[in-house]
């Protein structure tokens, strides 16, 4: 076993304090990294609360990381010694299912394995990337291109894969109008992304406040989504609503706006998962209602590589370690994504 230092939450309602805690040894296959970042993602908060009733204590939270590999297994062949390096929200898949080799592991029929607060196929318990070393299996690290930072990079292994899968599984592109609700960590990604593909885009948000940032990001026009009546003008026109929201929207407003053929596509994890909409909304235009999880290995690294190539990047807030709390306290403020820089575990 190897030791590093991490935040840490002891229980529910419990503050973070820094602890050490165990990786396990280097196995063949193994890619051991020293963590220069990570995301603070929403999901953080719902399983600090546990929110969903799931939650492992201790926990270590952080599925965004990034950081440089430090040592490699003897038959790791992917990654060597200084090679910038990745990780998301899964560590482990059966790897065997159909799921698995068609590269989606987030829909592994086993089960994937979280980077946190979960419990591995040998009976561990998963520690995440608030934290200054990670230990992960060869198949499940990701290559950072040099043309993106490691501190923006962060984010992109949950919050960017989370919105580019559905983007490119329904075809955003030339030609193809698509919407995207609420621009927060990963709306905005959503936004840019999409422009990135060709399509024309727009954001529905409650904040006006952001609207000269969608357009900067690429969005076409903003739409004020408090304003009944100009949500209503929009009429059907989208191919595809991307909604990044957790909470609950009116889903029959929102239907409204497909064309033929439409979808709604639901990323964000919501507070309140329950819903409901009048079937109507459906059959009078063929239109879908559809629900997308991150994104496997695969997708991923390609996802890496198509926002290095398109220059798409995140907008952060880069913190300390000991901000962490006042961060989650004020998750809604931050425009767009707090990343700890992890050097400041040891120094703050």
């Amino acid at each position: 076993m190897s030791t590093t230092l991490a935040l840490s939450l002891p229980s529910r309602g419990a503050q973070f304090t820094r602890t050490t805690i165990e990786r396990r040894p280097l196995r063949d296959d193994d890619v051991r990294i020293d963590i220069r970042f990570a995301g603070i993602c929403h999901t953080d908060l719902h399983f600090g609360n546990d929110d969903w009733g799931t939650t492992l204590f201790p926990l270590v939270p952080g599925h965004e990381i990034a950081g440089v590999v430090s040592e490699v297994g003897d038959a790791v062949r992917t990654f060597k010694v200084g090679d910038r390096v990745g990780v998301g929200c899964i560590v482990n898949s059966c790897g065997e299912c159909q799921s698995c080799r068609a590269g989606a592991e987030q829909y592994c029929a086993k089960g994937f394995v979280m980077t946190y607060s979960n419990r591995d196929y040998d009976g561990t318990v998963t520690l995440g990337g608030y934290s200054q070393s990670i230990v992960v299996g060869e198949q499940f690290v990701l290559r950072i291109p040099d043309a993106i930072e490691l501190d923006v990079a962060a984010p992109m292994l949950c919050a960017g894969v989370t919105v580019y899968s559905p983007l490119r599984r329904w075809g955003a592109g030339p030609g193809k109008n698509v919407a995207v609700v609420g621009m927060g960590g990963l709306g905005h990604l959503g936004v840019k992304i999409a422009a990135a593909m060709g399509a024309e885009v727009t954001l529905l948000g409650h904040s006006p406040s952001k609207e000269a940032d969608a357009l900067r990001f690429g969005a076409k026009r903003f739409v004020n989504t408090a304003d009944r009546e100009a949500l209503t003008a929009v009429g059907s026109q989208f191919d595809l609503i991307v909604n990044t929201v957790p909470t609950t929207l009116d889903v029959d407003a929102y239907l409204g706006l497909l064309r033929l053929d439409g979808t709604l596509v639901n990323v964000g994890a919501p507070d309140d998962p329950t819903g409901s909409y009048n079937v109507f909304s459906l059959l009078t235009a063929r239109r879908s209602i559809a629900g997308s999880s991150i994104g496997g290995i695969r997708e991923t690294q390609e996802m890496l590589d198509f926002c290095a190539e398109r220059g798409v990047t995140t907008e952060i807030e880069k913190i300390s370690a000991d901000q962490v709390p006042d961060a989650w306290k004020n998750m809604s403020a931050v425009r767009y994504r707090y990343v700890i820089d992890i050097a400041t575990l040891s120094t703050t």
